[in-house]
């Protein structure tokens, strides 16, 4: 006989509405979780694609043209002014005088070349139509760390708009650039570059430009290089006040260096590297003044220098043929000496 001691019964006091509830909730709590974990692991493309969305309007391809007319070769670039300033690597543009720029969108437009740096591999070039453009923000390449998120967007062999994601693999390195001079405060990273990334920008996971896409080693798996957004700026803002960079020469070498924290507290420095000069021009202002291989560069004219890239941006057009006060390290005491910086030929 049926007992009736097992029916469930509803309670006076409960709407149908809140048994449906009631009924549901122990389907509901796996559904719940499985989209919070879908979420979860998502995270890594909402990010990609957001860095997509906000910089991929800016990036454009370039192609070149010479005296006469034929083309001279291809690459990428992004936009860093609505009224189509364009930043690009000099080896893209090479001796180009000017360049054909195709936009997201479809749109081509003309652009002369306003200057190159072959020392950074940079270049910048202005769009001549007037038009109003989507731009990327450069961000500070100073606040990297490695192991963040970096997406680089490009034109690849051709493939427009092409996007490929990964980290920053290490910080500081250096690069030799086409006429042998050696690009410091480069970005490594593994995030895949083809020919055509070229002149592309390199994103961080805030939708900020902190590298320009500038080489990748042949043969290696993962091994790509831009050059610091934090350059960039220096190269950018010298190019359009001089057409080109002037640069103080003061006859080194040098390599970022990280300062024994016993030596920084010692001397009451704040910072935590600097830069090593691992070569000393005979002759040069450098030897003349009595810095040596060896000696750790801690600041210019009371500017810190927290490494190689700071110290080639510190010595510029201002500080030529100006007496400047040195700080450095030789071994374990701090000294200052003057130096009177040339301006640099070639």
């Amino acid at each position: 006989m049926y007992d009736h001691s097992l029916q469930f019964s509803l309670d006076e006091s409960e709407s149908p509405g809140e048994e449906a509830l009631s009924r549901a909730a122990p389907t509901a709590a796996p559904e719940k979780a499985a989209a919070q974990e879908r979420v979860l692991l998502d995270a890594y493309s909402n990010a990609v694609t957001a860095i997509v969305d906000e910089v991929g309007p800016s990036v454009v391809r370039l192609d070149l043209r010479r005296d006469d007319g034929k083309l001279a070769g291809a690459g990428s670039g992004f936009m860093v002014s609505p009224d189509g300033l364009v930043v690009t690597n000099a080896h893209v543009v090479g001796a180009a005088r000017t360049a054909e720029v195709s936009t997201l969108d479809g749109r081509k437009f003309s652009a002369r070349i306003l200057g190159r740096d072959a020392d950074t591999d940079l270049a910048l070039a202005r769009i001549e139509e007037d038009a109003t453009f989507p731009t990327a923000k450069l961000g500070d390449s100073k606040a990297l760390r490695r192991g963040q998120l970096v997406v680089a967007i490009g034109n690849p062999l051709g493939f427009d708009a092409s996007v490929t994601a990964g980290i920053v693999s290490a910080l500081g390195r250096s690069l030799s650039s086409n006429n042998g001079r050696m690009i410091e405060d480069v970005i490594q990273t593994d995030a895949a570059l083809n020919p055509g990334n070229s002149g592309g920008p390199l994103v961080s996971s805030l939708g900020e430009v902190i590298g320009v896409n500038t080489a990748v080693i042949r043969g290696a798996q993962g091994i790509c290089f831009a050059i610091a957004s934090s350059t960039a700026q220096f190269v950018i803002g010298e190019i359009i006040r001089h057409g080109r960079v002037r640069r103080a020469y003061i006859g080194v070498g040098a390599a970022t260096h990280v300062l024994p924290r016993r030596l920084a507290l010692h001397h009451e420095l704040t910072q935590a590297s600097g830069a090593l000069l691992t070569h000393v021009e005979n002759g040069g202002p450098s030897d003349r003044s009595g810095l040596m291989t060896g000696d750790v560069i801690v600041a210019i004219d009371g500017a810190t220098i927290l490494g190689a890239g700071d110290l080639v941006r510190h010595l510029d057009a201002e500080k030529i043929n100006r007496v400047c006060s040195v700080d450095f390290l030789r071994r374990s005491e701090k000294r200052r000496v003057w130096i009177a910086p040339t301006e640099r030929r070639g």
